[in-house]
């Protein structure tokens, strides 16, 4: 008899749940000169991985991606297209699969540095993607990119990284309190 992992009704409605979370926070903009909005999405993307886990989270992250794609105005300033996958920002877009891996990956760890350093590492992917998608486009060397569109950001994202962590927790603790707990 075979094994196979069925999804369950219940990931479906978290993973939903959390696409929808990305939506939201990505709108919660302020427009930059250089064209690469201060958003919350850093953080929920973070979220999503550290409640989530790695799988889900990246099937979550994943219909974010495709629902912009597709043209759903979903990312940033209620924009979506494809076009905004190659242009200045997307990146960025591109470099939340990584991060959501990563920090997912880092909360399945019981060693609190190893999180630390899984999560560093996602977010500096991400960072790195946008400021190489950036200097493509923009036809710029990567120190000027990187002043442009990732250091300004750097402690903000940082600070969000840290905070989506203890929102997770609280998070998880609630779903475990409501027998909603699901495995990672």
């Amino acid at each position: 008899m075979e094994n196979k992992k069925r999804i369950s009704t219940r990931n479906v409605v978290f993973t939903g749940m959390f696409v929808a979370v990305l939506a939201v926070l990505s709108q919660i903009a302020i427009p930059m000169p250089s064209g690469v909005p201060v958003t919350l999405q850093t953080f929920a993307v973070a979220l999503t991985a550290y409640v989530l886990g790695w799988k889900m989270g990246t099937a979550a992250t994943a219909v974010y991606i495709l629902l912009g794609a597709v043209g759903v105005p979903v990312f940033a300033n209620f924009s979506g297209g494809a076009d905004k996958l190659v242009g200045m920002t997307g990146g960025f877009i591109w470099g939340f699969l990584f991060m959501v891996i990563l920090c997912g990956l880092g909360m399945k760890q019981k060693n609190k540095i190893l999180l630390v350093v899984l999560s560093a590492a996602g977010l500096a992917i991400c960072h790195l993607l946008g400021i190489f998608q950036f200097m493509a486009v923009m036809e710029m060397e990567f120190v000027p990119a990187a002043l442009a569109v990732s250091v300004p950001y750097l402690v903000k994202d940082i600070i969000s990284v840290v905070l989506a962590y203890f929102v997770a927790l609280a998070v998880r603790r609630g779903l475990s309190a409501a027998n909603l707990a699901y495995g990672m």
